[in-house]
């Protein structure tokens, strides 16, 4: 190391062991370990003088060993630790992020027992595995988990991404990495449906393989969540007859969006679809709708043409329109959905599995599959 580490060096460090001297002896030090440019003999040599600058009070010097030796794949395994849990984020955070000197078990170690900042770090290492990227969704925050499921090098076990599901499933901030992320399991895509947006939704499609039956249920899905957001709560009757002219022409006017507009609580909707399909004034589908008795509905159902199967769903679901609309259920808009979907999905024998509220879409591509079966 004479080229290195001169023999001027040293007497410096002798005479004058100041810090600007002690930075320079771990530049030169450093620098030759990480270019593999010593002998076994030298590199014990240099492994012993980084143990005692590991504990230098200066930071920088610390600092300076860390620029060189994050790279360095063979550096001892107590060298390399001691520089992780260096209680100065400067020199630990390059330790935790790029060292392969480090074993799973030390990743491990300090993600349970270290803050966010050094999790993250160890998140967006080049190779994450799943023993690591495991206890990171078990001890990690938000912004932890959103670095590690954003990770193309982090290998991230099926059951793992289901915890992130379970954790941070709501979480937008995790929810567009996890679903950008090359390849996920079909459960996982599956259960992320009801959690994110339509644009979301639109690359799952895409970039997924989704079974055939999910995929078309997430193009229906969007369609429909669209089209009926066109209406607002001051739109007219003009309005929402234009709109089911338009849908009717395109071919769009399906016994899928009627049902979701039932249950999403768009009665005017509905009342102007049936209307249309059966060539009547929306003041006499209307009276038909809402008759009392067993054969208003049913006729004007049968005359639109829809199909027998789902006439019962539209019943419930228009009775317990009725009801909640008079209840309103605590002033939560998404409790009567949830009650008219549960009514319709028990009629079924079907079960809502503990689904939010919010999971309509969700619980709306069920009930399209029970009715069908």
């Amino acid at each position: 190391m004479a080229d290195e580490l001169s023999v001027s060096d040293v007497a410096r460090l002798i005479d004058d062991p100041s810090s600007a001297n002690r930075l320079n002896a771990a530049e030169k030090v450093a620098g030759r370990y990480e270019r593999s440019a010593l002998s076994d003999s030298e590199r014990q040599i240099a492994e012993d003088i980084f143990r005692v600058m590991v504990k230098d009070a200066e930071e920088r010097v610390r600092s300076a060993l860390v620029s060189h030796l994050k790279n360095a794949p063979d550096l001892s395994p107590d060298v390399a630790l001691s520089l992780a849990r260096d209680a100065s984020d400067t020199v630990a955070l390059p330790m935790l992020e790029f060292s392969e000197a480090l074993s799973d078990e030390d990743l491990i170690d300090i993600v349970r027992t270290q803050g966010s900042k050094r999790q993250t770090a160890v998140a967006g290492r080049p190779t994450v595995s799943e023993a690591v990227a495991d206890v990171l969704v078990d001890h990690g925050d938000e912004d932890v988990v959103a670095t590690l499921v954003g990770n193309e090098g982090a290998d991230v076990a099926d059951s793992t991404m289901h915890k992130v599901v379970d954790k941070f499933g709501d979480s937008e901030k995790v929810q567009t990495p996890l679903v950008m992320r090359s390849t996920l399991p079909i459960t996982v895509s599956e259960r992320l449906v009801a959690k994110v947006s339509d644009k979301l939704i639109d690359h799952l499609v895409i970039h997924h393989e989704l079974p055939d039956s999910l995929a078309d249920d997430l193009v229906l899905q969007i369609r429909e969540r669209a089209t009926l957001g066109l209406l607002s709560e001051n739109s007219d009757e003009n309005d929402v007859g234009t709109l089911v002219a338009a849908l009717a022409r395109n071919g769009r006017l399906t016994p899928s969006i009627l049902l979701r507009a039932v249950c999403v609580g768009d009665l005017n909707f509905f009342e102007a679809a049936l209307a249309h399909m059966s060539g009547i004034s929306v003041l006499n589908a209307r009276k038909l709708i809402h008759d009392k008795g067993s054969l208003g509905l049913k006729s004007l159902y049968d005359k639109c043409g829809l199909p027998d199967s789902l006439f019962t769903a539209y019943r419930i679901a228009l009775d317990v329109l009725v009801e909640t609309e008079k209840e309103r259920i605590d002033g939560d808009p998404n409790a009567m959905t949830k009650r008219m979907l549960e009514r319709v999905l028990t009629h079924f024998e079907d079960t809502v599995d503990g689904q939010s509220p919010e999971d309509v879409d969700f619980l709306l591509n069920r009930l399209g599959r029970a009715a069908a079966a």
